[in-house]
């Protein structure tokens, strides 16, 4: 998989996730809607809309935040691999307990520590808990909810496939993410490419919407419009 550039990198930022997937659609030359589905579905929700877009590679992990007896390995495996990867990492976690999100599974001391190791932003597939200090961390994080409390908390697996939001995500894939989810982008595309489309895209919706909010906006103008 290739490696993004800083530069490219910050011009990626720069985007929405939608203008991203769009591009991808446009890229790929899969005009029905992006196939395989490349991004996360409505259940994901940004608890930290102020911190705004974030990109980065996933590192991932699987945890239970209740089940005494669930198949433990060190955390050390964990904080090692973010140790280990290159920044920008997005951290990517999800909930196999038996109740899942039942107990959080990201606090604010985890955030800081996400944080100095270079993670910019947090998917998890399940609940957290602290989050104004997760927010005063500088980590900004996707989940379904939160709650308070947590019961026996076991890292069960670090760097496998893992499904977020109705999203696999493989460890290294490149993600951005922001108030309307989180899009993949495949290894495969050039990125150059991405962006130089991406940068179309916007272009060309940002002409059109302004045409659409002209005075005396009608349908014969917007046959026109349609056409840019």
């Amino acid at each position: 998989m290739q490696r993004a550039s800083k530069n490219q990198l910050d011009q990626i930022r720069g985007f929405d996730s939608p203008t991203i997937f769009n591009a991808i659609v446009d890229v790929s030359n899969t005009s029905g809607g992006g196939q395989p589905v490349c991004y996360t579905e409505q259940t994901l929700k940004n608890l930290t809309p102020d911190l705004g877009c974030v990109v980065g590679y996933a590192v991932t992990s699987e945890v239970t935040t209740n089940d005494e007896d669930s198949a433990a390995i060190p955390w050390d495996d964990y904080y090692k691999a973010l140790d280990q990867t290159d920044d920008p990492i997005m951290a990517v976690m999800r909930d196999v307990d038996t109740r899942p999100g039942r107990g959080a599974n990201f606090g604010d001391n985890m955030a800081a520590a996400h944080v100095g190791l270079g993670v910019v932003g947090a998917l998890v597939e399940g609940t957290v808990r602290d989050l104004p200090g997760i927010q005063a961390a500088g980590l900004a994080i996707w989940a379904h909810g939160t709650v308070p409390g947590h019961g026996v908390f076991n890292l069960t697996s670090v760097n496998r496939p893992v499904v977020i939001a109705g999203l696999i995500i493989h460890p290294g894939d490149l993600l951005i993410a922001d108030l309307n989810g989180c899009t993949k982008i495949a290894g495969d595309i050039s990125l150059d490419k991405l962006i130089e489309t991406s940068y179309g895209i916007r272009d060309r919706e940002k002409r059109f919407q302004e045409m659409c909010l002209q005075p005396g906006f009608n349908y014969e103008k917007w046959k026109t419009a349609r056409e840019i």
